[in-house]
């Protein structure tokens, strides 16, 4: 039996205060299949719980929310507001091209936003706005991600190029996308373009493909992807969340990051899982993520270059945790009080709509920040 030609499946509500709706592309539902015929039910868990609907979803805590943090930017150019564009840090801004992806991840940041697709016309005023001179002395680097910017090339291809007319600052372009997992035979076109505009313009490209099982970067098809990108230079990395039931214990992490070394790929974050709607059963501890990272770092099975940084990303940024990292906690809510390396000036210097939320806390000298961030409940 073949399932590569059936239509990707898809269940569930529509995103914006609901369950995310249930898509799994063909190439998806094939591992699938092939899993469950060979009996591999440590590969088939693990994907059935990051593609397949949950009942769980269901159960909603009235202290989860549909968006976890405030980056965007609510500024208008040239007499037009900017759309899809985010920034929280000096050197680094963000567009998403469309929302769209070919499988839906339970776990996904941005599960709850709505599936929307820049126009040409939002796209070239975001570059130009990147490469003004408001930007251009401390930006040099972008994140296209999404959804998934890889699932349409021509859209990716414009962006870049855009970016490369109208913002010449910018001169690492970081994709987000997990299509070298959902549908990798559609990496061609991206490898292509990669090593069109990295050859004539002298860009470096980065793509961070978030591997989440062992199972995934052990699939000859995605391998071969990930070979033909980084033979046009591309790097690879991965920050990927920890997901109970897919990769919350030793062994599997030591799997995956080795994996991923000998693909070379670079670990990067391993993320606890954020508060999104509808997906708390998806989440873990933090200390039990601290747990897995000590055990990581002092194991001795893995290379030293291998290993990542355990992160959360608050509602006002990533924090990589060290000791000293918590300072508070807040039974009510389930909450951690985090202290970070930002500063209030200049998170308002680099985004000058930016405010700080509710959950961030002004320490005594009154610019650095702490944070409070909701643990598992």
């Amino acid at each position: 039996m073949m399932m590569t030609k059936t239509p990707a499946r898809m269940a569930g509500t529509c995103s914006g205060g609901g369950p995310l709706k249930e898509l799994i592309s063909p190439f998806l539902q094939q591992k699938m299949f092939e899993a469950k015929q060979r009996g591999d039910m440590a590969e088939l868990n693990a994907l059935r719980c990051m593609y397949c609907f949950d009942e769980k979803e269901l159960h909603i805590s009235p202290l989860e929310r549909t968006r976890h943090y405030q980056s965007g930017v609510t500024i208008e150019f040239e007499g037009k507001p900017l759309h899809g564009v985010e920034r929280l840090y000096r050197r680094t801004v963000l567009i998403e091209p469309t929302m769209a992806c070919s499988a839906h991840c339970r776990w996904c940041l941005r599960g709850q936003y709505e599936i929307e697709t820049l126009s040409k016309d939002d796209i070239s005023r975001a570059a130009r706005w990147f490469g003004s001179s408001e930007l251009q002395r401390d930006v040099n680097e972008i994140l296209i991600t999404g959804g998934d910017p890889a699932v349409s090339p021509f859209l990716l291809d414009y962006t870049i190029a855009q970016l490369v007319r109208h913002a010449p600052n910018i001169r690492t372009m970081r994709l987000g996308s997990r299509l070298v997992f959902h549908d990798p035979a559609r990496v061609a076109p991206v490898v292509d373009i990669i090593k069109k505009w990295s050859s004539t313009h002298k860009l470096r490209f980065e793509m961070g493909i978030h591997a989440c099982h062992p199972c995934e970067v052990a699939w000859p098809e995605s391998a071969k992807v990930l070979e033909d990108l980084r033979r046009v230079g591309c790097v690879l990395y991965c920050q990927n969340p920890l997901l109970r039931g897919v990769n919350d214990d030793l062994d599997t992490l030591v799997q995956l990051f080795q994996g991923m070394r000998e693909l070379g790929v670079e670990a990067h974050y391993l993320f606890h899982a954020i508060p999104m709607l509808g997906t708390n059963h998806h989440r873990t501890t933090v200390q039990r993520g601290l747990e897995l990272a000590v055990q990581l770092s002092a194991c001795g099975k893995l290379s030293g270059r291998a290993k990542p940084k355990f992160a959360l990303l608050t509602d006002i940024g990533k924090v990589v945790l060290y000791d000293g990292s918590i300072i508070g906690k807040r039974q009510e809510d389930h909450s951690l009080l985090i202290k970070t390396g930002y500063s209030l000036k200049e998170r308002q210097r680099w985004n000058p709509s930016w405010k700080l939320p509710s959950s961030g806390v002004l320490l005594p000298d009154g610019d650095s920040l702490a944070v409070w961030y909701m643990d598992a409940i």
